[in-house]
């Protein structure tokens, strides 16, 4: 029934059956409040969830409405004139690099045409790793040297995508969180010269969070929202952390939309997150499927 979102949850089922090894019809509060902390769902929210919860003995139903309901928050699609530019934030070791190559094939197995811009010019290996995707996907970049004006190379980039009509712009940004004054006012820059370079741009920015990091990046999330808005967020690493309940944390937290799950180091390896198929998942580690009794 499940597929790819299903089985990047493998670690974090087996945490859940850490702490219970049955599956049961109805569990108590407690018996829910130590499997959702196990699965790394932050502890204010796990409190929040149980406290709504008013019957002693808790079905799927009842759980699962209140985990949905964390993850409510619908993405809206902004109207655009075309190039459609990205603009790809998060901290060193998220995984963004490695993302972009992936949005970028998913938009050329769609038919469009997509340009990179490397805008971490901070990190000479980001350069080198986003020019050997390019490569590697037959798709144009704009790069320059590490320590140059990465707003430049977001000028560049979409000037470029519209003086050859390509669709789809996605540039890279740097993640230092550590100077955390210094990004702000790039990306800021950043986001200054885009919209100068082409009116209304960028039309989304997506937050790269390591799924690896648990709720611990919230705070990162928070910081980058607070600094330049985040419009989604594609979560990486999902395969190998037994964190999963971190997202429902994240969005919560947030109110921002997940939109992509990262399952894999291939191009391909990029899905659409699907909130049911999440947390129905999660569920049938937990519950008897009565139907089946």
């Amino acid at each position: 029934m499940f597929g790819f979102i299903k089985n990047s949850l493998d670690k974090t089922v087996s945490a859940i059956k850490s702490v219970a090894p049955q599956k049961k019809v109805t569990f108590t509060k407690e018996e829910l409040e130590d499997i959702l902390l196990e699965a790394d769902v932050e502890y204010a929210l796990v409190e929040l969830i149980i406290n709504e919860l008013y019957q002693s003995k808790i079905t799927r139903e009842m759980l699962r409405s209140k985990l949905l309901a964390t993850l409510a928050t619908t993405y809206k699609e902004p109207e655009f004139t075309p190039p459609f530019v990205e603009l790809i934030v998060g901290v060193n070791g998220a995984g963004k690099t490695t993302t972009i190559s992936k949005l970028a094939y998913r938009y050329k197995q769609e038919g469009k045409r997509v340009i990179l811009g490397a805008g971490d010019t901070f990190r000479a290996a980001a350069i080198e790793q986003l020019t050997l995707w390019s490569k590697k996907l037959d798709i144009p970049i704009i790069a320059s040297k590490q320590g140059h004006d990465s707003s430049a190379v977001a000028y560049d980039t979409i000037n470029s995508a519209k003086s050859k009509g390509f669709d789809n712009v996605i540039i890279d940004t740097a993640g230092r969180l550590h100077t955390h004054k210094n990004l702000a006012n790039e990306l800021i820059k950043i986001n200054r010269i885009c919209n100068k370079s082409h009116e209304g741009s960028p039309h989304r920015t997506l937050l790269i969070i390591d799924g690896t990091q648990g709720n611990t990046a919230i705070a990162q999330a928070k910081a980058f929202n607070e600094m330049i808005g985040v419009d989604g967020i594609i979560i990486t690493k999902l395969d190998g952390t037994a964190k999963g309940g971190s997202l429902f944390s994240i969005a919560y937290a947030l109110k921002l939309p997940i939109l992509y799950i990262g399952t894999g180091e291939q191009p391909e390896d990029l899905i659409v997150f699907d909130k049911f198929e999440f947390v129905d998942g999660l569920l049938d580690a937990l519950f008897i499927d009565t139907e089946e009794e």
